[in-house]
């Protein structure tokens, strides 16, 4: 028998995603969640196979949460879906050490057939996903001007990130000048939308 833990936000699929799961001789839904940060506890209490995961959720967004589980609950693998097709996404996912990605308008058999293979010690991945990461740029950002950048995209101002990042708020600042700059962005804002968009932050 496959547990199965689910992480979704939207109620109607999260209970809608369970009963499907749960018609499976071979699947057992042992917990469904709605936000990213009830991912880890219940998954070191009811200890599943495989996490299903949607990649955006509140609390902590599913790649955060795939790197968690990977430390702290080894023995769970995760697969990861997604209602947007952005390419970058799969390269954050696979270097998260996520088994699976799909898109979340995949047939039921696919994510169904996707979990068994992911159980079983394969990896899965969107054949559509897997195309158009290949045809995309790799990020032009450095590692800080990223977390810089992701950290504005919270809605942290310079002297909040410089603190916690443990920077001089000059440095902030010329990281998010710099990261405008490489996106050929007009403003943070629009930087920060078009490095989402990518699959960057």
């Amino acid at each position: 028998m496959i547990r199965v833990l689910i992480a979704e936000d939207v109620r109607i699929l999260r209970e809608t995603l369970a009963a499907v799961l749960g018609l499976e001789d071979d699947l057992v839904v042992v917990a469904a969640v709605e936000r990213g940060d009830q991912v880890v506890p219940a998954a070191l209490e009811c200890e599943p196979d495989v996490a299903v995961l949607d990649i955006e959720l509140p609390g902590l967004d599913g790649l955060s949460v795939a790197t968690r589980l990977r430390a702290d609950v080894p023995g769970c693998r995760t697969l990861v879906l997604t209602g947007l097709a952005k390419p970058g996404y799969l390269r954050r996912a696979l270097l998260a050490g996520v088994s699976g990605f799909l898109l979340k308008h995949s047939p039921p058999g696919e994510l169904i057939e996707a979990i068994r293979k992911v159980a079983a010690g394969e990896q899965v991945v969107d054949q559509q996903f897997a195309v158009a990461a290949l045809r995309t740029a790799d990020s032009p950002l450095a590692a800080r001007e990223a977390d810089v950048l992701r950290m504005a995209a919270t809605g942290a101002e310079p002297d909040e990130i410089a603190v916690r990042l443990s920077l001089s708020r000059g440095t902030v600042r010329n990281y998010l000048s710099s990261a405008v700059t490489k996106l050929d962005a007009r403003n943070r804002v629009d930087a920060i939308r078009i490095a989402t968009d990518e699959g960057w932050l």
